[in-house]
């Protein structure tokens, strides 16, 4: 798992209302059951609290790592929680026992940034396999006339599983 800080990337902040678009597409098309209760209101500012956070996770071990990161996605779309308020990533935190964050995870997340960009990233999810590069292999995504389009992309899925297994 790598970091790929959107503002940073974008060169702005998402906001509550970009991103609850992109849930209504993405529920309509694929995962109806899934962003129970996400509230664009409380959708965090930044990214790199929890990105630092989950780095620091990652620095332990892979399944703290892990544990981190869906406990992050589930409080941020399931649960409706700001991932950039301390008290929710101290929260986070203590319950996968490991310490704040410090400059060895930030440092991690800047790394994982530019070598995104270097390696060609132009999106989140992006997988490597077999030295080619996918974006969300499993779904077509475009704005079309101004509106978000998201559509289940069975070819998609079928090259990238191939590639998986070769």
């Amino acid at each position: 798992m790598r970091s790929w800080p959107l503002e940073l990337v974008n060169g702005e902040p998402l906001t509550g209302e970009f991103v609850a678009e992109e849930i209504t597409e993405l529920q309509a098309a694929a995962a109806p059951d899934l962003f129970a209760r996400f509230n664009p209101v409380q959708f965090p500012k930044t990214s790199l609290p929890a990105l630092i956070l989950e780095a620091t996770a990652y620095l332990r071990d892979d399944r703290t790592g892990e544990r981190v990161s869906l406990a992050l996605r589930t409080a941020l779309f399931e649960e409706g929680r700001d991932v950039a308020d301390p008290a929710e990533l101290a929260a986070i935190a203590t319950s996968a026992g490991i310490d704040a964050p410090g400059p060895k995870a930030a440092q991690a997340v800047d790394a994982d940034w530019h070598e995104g960009e270097r390696r060609g990233v132009i999106g989140s999810p992006f997988f490597f396999v077999g030295g080619h590069g996918f974006f969300c292999p499993t779904l077509n995504i475009q704005r079309v006339d101004g509106h978000l389009r998201v559509v289940v992309d069975a070819t998609g899925a079928e090259v990238f599983l191939d590639r998986c297994f070769q």
